[in-house]
Formats: C-alpha cells, sequence, structure tokens
C-alpha cells in the first residue's frame, strides 16, 4: 500500500534494484544519439554498480563520506551514484557547467573525501583524492558487494540548490527518499514495467535523476536518456526510433519543440513536465501538435514532486493538479493556519522530505513552522481541490528548472568594473517566456557582449542573465531593502507584459 511505512531496514540502492533480477536480459538504460548507443541490461547495470561499491571501498573510503560527482550524462554517472548508496557513502551530484569558483566554494562546505571525475568537466581546487572514469569502470567487474541496510532516515545522497541568502546549500535527503516516489508513479507518471521513459535533461538534475532513472529502474521499466550535446531538433526522432511511451522535460523543451515543429509520435502516450510552471499556451500548442498531453508536477529539491496531475486525474485547466495519493499537504496563512490561499507547504512526515540542509541549521530551522515544511511558494486552492501557482514569497528565479538566487548572480556582476549596484530579477518577456535579466547602475553604459563574457567565466550558463538594463539608481524600501519586485513589476508594465 501507498502509505505503508519505510522498512525499518532499508537501502535506496537495494529497493531500485530490486527488480533487476526479474528480467536480467531486458534493456535498463539506454544513451541515445552519440556516435554509437549504449544499452545496459539490468544484469550488467546491477553488476556494474554492485561492483564499482566494492572498488570505491576498497580506495578507503569508509561509510558516511562524501563523494563528489563531476560526470556528464553518461551510465558512469547512474553507476557512481547508486554505488555509492549501495555502501553507505554519500554521493554528491553537482552540474558540470559550473565554473572554477563555483564548484571550488561547494567542495569547500562539503569537504569530500573524494571525487569521481570526467576528464572534460572542471574539477575543483581541493585536495580530495581523484577516481578517474578508467579507474571507476575498472570496477565494474569485481565482486558485487552486499548492500548496506540500516535507519531509512540515514543520510543516503547531497544535492546543491541555490539559498535565498545568495550562497548555494547542500540538501541532504535521507535513504527514504526513494520510498516517497511510489506516489509518483500512479499520482503522476501512470507509469509501468513496460513503459520506455525518455527523459531531455541531464543526470545531474534531480528531476532527471528521479523522473528519468530511478522511478523507471524501481518498476523494472527502460530509461531513455540523450548522450551529452545531443541537437533539440534530434528528440523528436529519438522519440520515434526507441518507441518512448513516456516523455519527460522542462517547459522549455517544449516550446522549442513546437517551433521546431515536432509530429505526433505513435508510440507515446503522454508528457511529464516538471522544474518551473507550464504556460497553458504551451500545454495547448503541444496537445494540438503531438495529440498527446501533458501532466504536469509541482515540487523542490527538498522534496521531490508532491502535487501533480495524472492520467488518471488531470489536473484542472490552469492548475498545478493535487496533492498526490499519500501526501500531506497545506496551503498555511501568515499566521500559520490552514487557508485555501497560503504558503503551500508539505508535512514534516513526508518520507520524501530532506533531513536538512548541509551545514545549515539556522536555515533549516526557518524552513519549518510546527509540523510544516514551508516552500516559500504560494497556492490558491479550488472548491475541486485542485491548486493554482499564486508565485514567490521570496525572490528567487526560475532559469529553466533550476532555482537561482539573484544575490549569486549580483556578486558575479559586483566584480564587472564599472558596475556601481546590480539587481537580478526574473522578467517576463513573453506570455510564456521567463528569462534572468539584469538592472545595474554605472557611469555610462556598459558594454553588452563584455557583460555576456564576464558572466559566462563566473556563472553557470544557466544562471547567465540574457538581459542587461542600465539604470540611474536601483529603487530601494525604507530599510534601504533592493526593491527587485518593483523592477520587474515596472518593466513587465512598460512592455506589455503584466
Amino acid at each position: 500500500m501507498i502509505n505503508d511505512p519505510v522498512p525499518a531496514s532499508f537501502n535506496m540502492a537495494s529497493y531500485i534494484l530490486a527488480r533487476a533480477g526479474d528480467n536480467p536480459t531486458k534493456i535498463a538504460l539506454t544513451i541515445l544519439g552519440g556516435d554509437m548507443d549504449e544499452c545496459w541490461t539490468y544484469a550488467q547495470i546491477e553488476a556494474a554498480i554492485r561492483g564499482t561499491a566494492t572498488g570505491l571501498l576498497a580506495t578507503g573510503l569508509v561509510l558516511g563520506d562524501r563523494v563528489l560527482l563531476r560526470l556528464g550524462n553518461t551510465p558512469e554517472f547512474a553507476i557512481a551514484f547508486l554505488a555509492c548508496i549501495a555502501v553507505d557513502l554519500i554521493p554528491v551530484p553537482t552540474s558540470s557547467q559550473l565554473s572554477l569558483s563555483e564548484i571550488t566554494e561547494i567542495t569547500f562546505d562539503l569537504a569530500p573525501k573524494a571525487i569521481i571525475a570526467s576528464g572534460d568537466i572542471t574539477l575543483p581546487d581541493h585536495a580530495a583524492s581523484v577516481i578517474t572514469i578508467a579507474k571507476l569502470t575498472s570496477f565494474y567487474s569485481l565482486p558485487p558487494v552486499d548492500f548496506v541496510y540500516g535507519d531509512p532516515n540515514r543520510a543516503a545522497y547531497i544535492i546543491f540548490t541555490s539559498g535565498t541568502s545568495g550562497t548555494p546549500r547542500g540538501v541532504i535527503h535521507a535513504h527514504r527518499a526513494i520510498w516517497a516516489r511510489r506516489m509518483m508513479h500512479e499520482g503522476w507518471y501512470g507509469l509501468t514495467q513496460y513503459d520506455r521513459v525518455l527523459h531531455a535533461g541531464a543526470f545531474n538534475w534531480t528531476y532527471t535523476l528521479g523522473t528519468g532513472l530511478m522511478d523507471p529502474w524501481t518498476l523494472g521499466a527502460t530509461a531513455l536518456i540523450p548522450a551529452a550535446n545531443t541537437p533539440l531538433i534530434r528528440i523528436p526522432t529519438l522519440l520515434a526510433q526507441y518507441k518512448a511511451t513516456i516523455f519527460a522535460a522542462a517547459p522549455g523543451i517544449y516550446r522549442q519543440l513546437i517551433k521546431l515543429g515536432i509530429k505526433p509520435i505513435p508510440t507515446l502516450q503522454h508528457a511529464l513536465s516538471a522544474g518551473e510552471k507550464l504556460p497553458e499556451t504551451t500545454r495547448a500548442a503541444w496537445i494540438a501538435t503531438t495529440n498527446t498531453p501533458i501532466f504536469e508536477a509541482y515540487g523542490m529539491s527538498e522534496c521531490s514532486t508532491f502535487i501533480s496531475g495524472s492520467p488518471s486525474q488531470p489536473a484542472d485547466i490552469g492548475t498545478l493538479g493535487y496533492p498526490q495519493l499519500g501526501r500531506r499537504v497545506a496551503l498555511l496563512d501568515e499566521k500559520g493556519r490552514s487557508s485555501h490561499i497560503g504558503q503551500i507547504a508539505v508535512h514534516k512526515s513526508d518520507p520524501g522530505l530532506m533531513l536538512s540542509y548541509l551545514n545549515a541549521p539556522k536555515d533549516t530551522a526557518e524552513r519549518f513552522s510546527a509540523d510544516w515544511f514551508l516552500t516559500g511558494d504560494i497556492g490558491r486552492r479550488l472548491p475541486s481541490g485542485a491548486i493554482v501557482y499564486q508565485g514567490r514569497v521570496d525572490d528567487m528565479m526560475n532559469a529553466g528548472g533550476y532555482r537561482v538566487s539573484p544575490i549569486e548572480v549580483e556578486t558575479a556582476l559586483a566584480q564587472f568594473p564599472g558596475i556601481h549596484e546590480a539587481a537580478a530579477v526574473e522578467l517576463c518577456v513573453k506570455s510564456d517566456v521567463s528569462v534572468i535579466a539584469v538592472f545595474y547602475t554605472s557611469a555610462n553604459v556598459l558594454a553588452e557582449s563584455e557583460l555576456v563574457a564576464h558572466c559566462a567565466a563566473h556563472l553557470a550558463r544557466y544562471k547567465c542573465p540574457r538581459i542587461f538594463i542600465r539604470c540611474e539608481a536601483l529603487p530601494r524600501g525604507a530599510n534601504n531593502k533592493l526593491l527587485r519586485r518593483a523592477l520587474r513589476s515596472e518593466w513587465e508594465a512598460e512592455h506589455g507584459q503584466t
């Protein structure tokens, strides 16, 4: 049953691979679109994961050690991630786009004991030992490790997300996190063992890692992942060629595929969207173009997804959907009382909820109010029970599904000669398109090409602003707090985007 408690002795990797023996020769994973497709059966992937876990322990790593992953969209990423969890090492996936300064800052806070790295991805300035791809793959044929079982509430992995303070925060998840994902199988995906799920994202994104890999494997389905740098124009061909039944992506991918003229895919049953709000114009255009519905889900790095529409319960038009069966979700007003409109909150008993932020007890405490975890987003509940997204409590931005703190962007721009002050905001430039923009003060208008180059050198690509606007002054409140929302509102009103 979906509300069954997590077993008292549990291992996340073991749970994900429990169906591997049902059909060992079935394809578990195919990396698509490279020079040659790379296919892994369930028998091969389980052997590689358990052999790699043996090899990692042989390097001297011990239970509880943190292992930084600097890997691309390859099978090595999935194998290393689950191999660590199998033996209570704690993997830390990170974006391959992070700059030297960004990944070094994260690593300083993380203090990993080892780094598993691909040669073409930036490494941090850190003394941790590096396990190369060649060494990692040599572990695949080692004897299989025994899974380490224990308290389901112990740490399993850490992911990093931007915080309102401007400093990326590590989110510590427990082994029990995978148990909560059972609620998505029916409540969002309509997923079965017979599905072939193609996810357009990269493994280092939790949306891809969960929806595109861990959940299909949990049920014995097939995961299809495009190789790194696969052109978007190839996605429709890959969907058809590999007979995908479910397609998952962020809203921006759907917009681009529609512009490219995607046609109906005979095997495709439906699509999944998450990472940011799906515009109704995009949903309608996709349905009209492909004859398949999109089911949207709302969630966050701290708790995966917990509100969604699904094949069995489609969302009302204009809403996020319904709390998934087994979830306890509330809308809390400013006094912490349940209301029809308020901050979206998840009950602290949810097995998918994070343990804490890494080395940040104050930040962790601030996200909890009595028995609830506060998301920072505002929702409105309709009489049907569906929830409408109303916007953010704070000024956090969303770029292609990634949460980005304005302070991260502003800190990078502050290093540019000639900039006095900067304010980063998310601007709606079309009815279904938002981008990161920077308003800045300076003696003169600065060369946009130089600003672009500066940002590219100091920020991951998805954090880089698309618009630069010079101002005489930035608006501030009575307490001298920067009023980013005023900048956004004024610009969008002037450009007809209100």
